[in-house]
């Protein structure tokens, strides 16, 4: 397996041990992709995985920029195009970070990471 798909096997497992159904992964359209789409409770969650082995090109969270939000953003809205209303949603990102050689992994995720451009 690559760093990648290990740190998105982890943060599924990380996700729902904190209570998240994991509902679709690795959602891809024409648009683009969404690593995790899962639910807290109510809220549809748009989950954006970020894995890095070190911090040598800065931190997972950094790699998630205006334009990769703008293109989950998109991405989620053909997703939710599915409900008759809108659900309740938000954005996360979880940075799953190598701890050392051995292959260890952390996770932080920050919940609701940012707004979509067009608004909810």
């Amino acid at each position: 397996m690559s760093l990648g798909s290990d740190g998105e096997a982890f943060g599924k497992l990380f996700l729902v041990k904190r209570g998240y159904k994991i509902v679709e992964q690795n959602y891809t359209t024409p648009l683009g992709e969404i690593d995790i789409i899962a639910r807290d409770g109510d809220t549809v969650v748009f989950v954006e995985v970020k894995t890095r082995e070190s911090g040598r090109f800065g931190s997972p969270f950094e790699a998630v920029d205006r334009r990769k939000q703008r293109k989950i953003a998109n991405v989620a809205l053909l997703y939710l195009k599915r409900f008759r209303e809108l659900p309740a949603c938000r954005f996360d990102v979880l940075s799953i970070s190598s701890l050392n050689a051995a292959g260890d992994l952390s996770a932080e995720l920050i919940k609701d990471a940012f707004e979509a451009p067009w608004g909810f």
